[in-house]
């Protein structure tokens, strides 16, 4: 029941909990919860031709036709937009759109950390000691997902944000905290969903997929593990920033057609969330939040 029950979130611009509208849900449910389905995510979907196909008819003009019914369908502000939506030449150049930059004020105050991006968020006060991410018994497995065994030891008992993109986000990312970053990493994996109907069923997506893996030099948090996770469809992570400095809120990268996640981790002991992330991500229920709005403070 837990597995396929209907994907909840807490949000924070109307304090309700709220029941996701999935883009695509039958076939998602399909595909991670039917034998059939997931022999199909095996032989077919978590391969990388398959979103380079997907891809490709996102970026064909003939897609444009699908932009307005997708924004009146999901409800999107047309007024965040910086660009007019009869300027974009296919469905994709709509979705890694631009916002204007009032539209995501960035939470100035130096001690704070920021949502690298709109979607649905959980926190994880300890990565070591928690077994109920998506779903009580799963273990996150650290070394695997960082990639690197001299990392393991540095990111011990850490705390990490897992920021989940839906295709109906703004699918820009941005940096949540100031100060060095070095150059992106890519790790290749498969492309399997990263939705709660997937990771339910098998938490281990999240070091199976594709990554790109960003360490930044933070005056005020120490070292910073920002991870983008590619999914389904999404066979494209692009960076956007150079190495070297860079300011909180500032864009890093942008994902292309399909859902996504950027995981946000910190040494043990440097970051204190939000009472509302952590509340709510202990049942575990994520939390609807924009990027540049605050989401947890440095630990003095």
């Amino acid at each position: 029941m837990q597995q396929t029950a209907p994907i909840q979130f807490y949000n924070r611009l109307t304090g309700q909990i709220e029941t996701e509208t999935v883009y695509g849900e039958g076939f998602l449910r399909w595909a991670y919860g039917n034998p059939l389905g997931r022999l199909t995510v095996q032989l077919a979907v978590k391969r990388a031709w398959f979103s380079r196909w997907y891809g490709w008819r996102m970026n064909r003009p003939a897609s444009r036709e699908k932009i307005r019914p997708f924004i009146q369908e999901y409800g999107l502000n047309e007024d965040e937009f910086a660009d007019p939506v009869d300027s974009f030449a296919n469905f994709n150049q709509f979705f890694y759109r631009h916002l204007k930059p009032e539209a995501r004020p960035v939470a100035p105050e130096p001690e704070t950390v920021v949502f690298p991006a709109d979607g649905r968020h959980l926190a994880v006060p300890d990565v070591d000691a928690v077994e109920d991410f998506y779903i009580k018994g799963q273990r996150f497995d650290l070394a695997a997902f960082l990639g690197e065994a001299s990392l393991v030891e540095e990111f011990a008992g850490g705390s990490m944000l897992i920021s989940r993109l839906c295709p109906v986000d703004y699918h820009r990312y941005h940096f949540p905290v100031s100060g060095e970053a070095g150059a992106p990493v890519l790790i290749n994996g498969h492309l399997r969903s990263v939705s709660p109907l997937a990771l339910r069923r098998d938490l281990a997506i999240l070091w199976h997929n594709k990554r790109v893996r960003t360490i930044v030099e933070s005056p005020a948090f120490g070292k910073v593990v920002i991870m983008e996770i590619g999914a389904t469809c999404v066979g494209s992570i692009h960076a956007t920033f150079a190495p070297g400095p860079v300011e909180k809120g500032q864009e890093k990268g942008y994902f292309s057609f399909g859902g996504s996640c950027v995981a946000t981790l910190f040494q043990k002991g440097r970051l204190q969330f939000d009472e509302d992330l952590i509340e709510h991500s202990r049942q575990p229920t994520e939390v609807y939040g924009k990027v540049g709005e605050r989401c947890g403070v440095v630990l003095s």
